[in-house]
């Protein structure tokens, strides 16, 4: 399984001069935690998190340890995120293996990585997006997979898929080479398929 078949894409990006109160605003409105920062030329230069949201409005209590929760004035608000954000992240490209991206997210403690093709953001990948795909069970990916087939064969039959430990094996006859390539690619975006194999149908 690759980073582009289960990355969110688009994916939601933040400039680095907004203000801190934006990007909440933002993650807020879209319902994430984090957000690849972009300068003036769409260049990936970091990551916002909650939690560096978090830190910048309740700062430590230097005397104690403890955090204390200041009022915002307007200097606060116009805060920039590049003053906030986590500069040079990780990342990952469309490409990569998910195996490779969790391991990576483990070991640097990271729940996201933004995914880039070149220098451009095109998605973004969580720790969510990963754990999502392992649960899905092959007699839900069979039908996900049986269903894109029918739809592109116009409601017909034509070709029986079967998946097995997130491998999935379509069965059936093929007019040309092109629609061999069709149906592997469509098989192959389905989120949880790992490989896909084509076999000739079943002697009756």
């Amino acid at each position: 399984m690759r980073v582009r078949d289960i990355m969110t894409s688009p994916v939601h990006t933040v400039r680095q001069n907004a203000s801190v109160e934006s990007a909440a605003e933002l993650m807020t409105a879209r319902s994430v935690t984090a957000l690849p920062v972009v300068d003036a030329d769409g260049a990936l230069v970091g990551m916002v998190s909650e939690g560096d949201l978090l830190r910048h409005q309740v700062p430590a209590d230097p005397a104690t340890g403890a955090e204390t929760v200041p009022a915002l004035d307007p200097v606060d608000r116009q805060t920039m995120v590049v003053q906030v954000m986590s500069a040079y992240p990780l990342a990952t490209t469309p490409r990569t293996d998910v195996a490779e991206v969790a391991e990576v997210m483990l070991q640097n403690d990271v729940r996201s990585l933004p995914v880039l093709d070149a220098r451009t953001v095109v998605g973004i990948i969580s720790r969510r997006d990963i754990l999502r795909a392992l649960v899905r069970s092959d007699g839900l990916l069979t039908r996900e997979v049986q269903h894109r087939l029918d739809e592109y064969a116009d409601g017909r039959r034509r070709w029986t898929a079967t998946v097995e430990g997130g491998v999935a094996t379509v069965a059936g006859d093929f007019d040309d080479e092109t629609e061999r390539t069709v149906v592997t690619v469509l098989t192959r975006t389905v989120a949880g398929v790992s490989a896909v194999k084509l076999a000739a149908p079943a002697a009756s």
